[in-house]
């Protein structure tokens, strides 16, 4: 089956080339391809052209039965017909087996977030008394500020931050650039992580990343998670927090105190304003919750 795994890396050139894709992203493709290439083996199935609609039927019925949440087969499924449509493209097959696949319905998750009040009480935990908690606080002021993503927060150079303007310059999916301003508290807070902090911190190191870990190194992802997880801790509260639940915060406060939603698109960086339209089902749920305790004849 050799010919199959030049086509998964034409593929590969294709999600990175023309996609932009993040190597996370690609990652997560060329995994997904790869169990197909390993069912396809099982089957006897030798090129990819050979695979019919009732062969896609009966690999989804094989993720069922090994128990994968629906959420995880969706996306297996989503890949390969990406896969397809790119393999038609290409003129390397004639059909999409993966087309008429019916794709399992998700539960809607609303998204989770801190309440104004609750992250007042996180700020206020945090000791800026030195280096870490410095950057601790500016970390989380900025993510609150702009709703970044995670993987944005750990990519910001101090070129990217004009404070003069207290405007940042993120990049996001796919490449794509965008400003989002910032407020006071989180210009304060940052200005004295940069002027304070982050000098000590960066030891003998010598990039220009703005968040770094204790060895000086830039922060990653997960560098933030274990922060984050840590912040809350240290405030005394024993629930799991992932760094997303700010951004979703963000988002929904926002949306709360009067913005449009296409402003919050904008601002979140979302392609579609679909994205963007799942924290107007968090923002009802609170009015509702409101109305409730609040109307006399409710």
């Amino acid at each position: 089956m050799g010919n199959v795994n030049i086509l998964l890396q034409k593929f590969i050139e294709y999600l990175q080339l023309e996609k932009n894709y993040s190597q996370y992203t690609i990652g997560g493709y060329k995994h997904d391809v790869q169990d197909f290439f390993k069912f396809m083996n099982e089957q006897e199935i030798r090129e990819v052209h050979l695979v019919t609609y009732q062969d896609a039927r009966l690999y989804l019925t094989k993720l069922y039965g090994q128990r994968y949440a629906k959420k995880s087969v969706a996306r297996k499924i989503s890949v390969l017909r990406s896969f397809y449509k790119f393999l038609m493209r290409e003129k390397y097959v004639e059909s999409n087996p993966f087309a008429q696949v019916t794709l399992p319905k998700l539960e809607k998750r609303l998204p989770e977030f801190f309440y104004e009040q609750e992250l007042e009480y996180l700020f206020h935990s945090i000791d800026t008394s030195d280096p870490v908690g410095k950057r601790d606080l500016a970390l989380l002021e900025l993510m609150y500020a702009t709703g970044i993503r995670v993987a944005e927060c750990a990519r910001i150079r101090l070129s990217d931050v004009d404070e003069q303007l207290s405007v940042l310059l993120v990049s996001g999916k796919g490449k794509k650039e965008r400003y989002v301003p910032f407020g006071q508290m989180a210009k304060t807070a940052l200005q004295d992580y940069l002027q304070n902090g982050r000098e000590k911190l960066m030891k003998r190191n010598h990039h220009s990343y703005v968040f770094v870990n204790q060895r000086g190194a830039p922060l990653t992802a997960r560098g933030i998670q274990y922060i984050f997880q840590r912040i809350i801790e240290k405030a005394g509260e024993s629930y799991r927090v992932h760094p997303h639940m700010i951004r979703h915060s963000f988002a929904t406060h926002l949306l709360n105190n009067g913005a449009d939603l296409r402003t919050v698109q904008e601002l979140l960086g979302h392609s579609h304003l679909s994205s963007t339209q799942v924290y107007t089902h968090v923002t009802k749920e609170r009015l509702k919750k409101v109305y409730s305790q609040h109307h006399p004849r409710a």
